[in-house]
């Protein structure tokens, strides 16, 4: 049995064809450099844009937390309370310089920061201060207390944080006398008149460039009330006027009779008080 083999011959257009359907090194190189430089493209572009959006959150929380912190001082200083017959619980406070401090009495509102923790106690002393942060920011804080309690613990040791990255915080008042901003307050038993707070924020703790600036001058309504206000019986008289016995300054009554009693006038129980009534 003879058996013929045959020599299959190909157009030349279909030997060229088979020649170039791979590709070949140089070319997967270059396409996998092309592929990479668009990956390397786009993550750049996706991270600049997780950059940006951090950025602008930082810088928006940053402006948030200016202006919560100037609302919170204006509110407080236009509801500060000061009475002359008791000077030492109401001292208006104020000191400028690396720890400024701003402290007075303010009757506040239930929408006022921590009100719920100190319930009907809305006449309290707050405490605006500088100071070192755990994390080593400068952090603008703040403290309260009712009139007649010491500070708890709680305010002591953990404040409520107004601002972080704080660069200064200035307060200065204006003199009526000299019709001019002056930062020292050396009047501690009035209020002033205009108070004016400046508030400086920075980027980080360590950056010297100022993200933001709130400055608010605030009117103050209050004045001290004086002594002879709270206790108007002793208006217009003298502190060691002497009385004859049985009589007393007007407005108070006599020693041993009942307010509003009539001298010579009896009440039911039986008791007896000097001018023959009964109690």
């Amino acid at each position: 049995m003879n058996t013929r083999l045959h020599k299959i011959s190909f157009p030349a257009s279909k030997q060229s064809f088979a020649r170039r359907a791979g590709f070949t090194l140089v070319e997967i190189l270059v396409a996998l450099g092309i592929f990479s430089l668009v990956l390397a493209a786009i993550y750049s572009s996706w991270t600049a844009i997780l950059r940006a959006s951090k950025v602008g959150t930082e810088a928006a929380a940053a402006v948030q937390r200016a202006r919560m912190a100037g609302r919170t001082i204006e509110e407080s200083l236009t509801s500060v309370q000061s009475y002359a017959q008791n000077m030492r619980l109401y001292a208006f406070l104020a000191e400028n310089g690396n720890d400024s401090t701003l402290s007075f009495v303010s009757r506040l509102s239930p929408s006022f920061p921590r009100s719920g923790k100190f319930g009907d106690f809305s006449v309290r002393r707050v405490t605006f201060s500088v100071e070192q942060g755990r994390d080593g920011t400068r952090d603008l804080v703040l403290r309260q207390n009712p009139v007649l309690m010491d500070m708890d613990k709680e305010e002591k040791e953990v404040p409520l944080i107004l601002a972080k990255n704080v660069k200064q915080f200035k307060t200065e008042f204006w003199d009526l006398r000299l019709q001019d901003w002056v930062d020292e307050w050396k009047q501690t038993n009035q209020i002033p008149v205009l108070v004016k707070v400046s508030l400086q924020l920075a980027d980080t703790h360590f950056s010297h460039q100022v993200r933001e600036q709130i400055t608010r001058i605030v009117s103050l309504p209050s004045v001290t009330v004086p002594a002879l206000f709270q206790v108007p019986r002793l208006q217009g008289i003298p502190q060691n006027q002497q009385f004859p016995p049985g009589q007393a300054p007007p407005g108070q009554a006599p020693p041993g009779q009942v307010p509003g009693q009539l001298p010579g006038q009896a009440y039911p129980g039986g008791q007896q008080f000097p001018g023959g009534s009964k109690l």
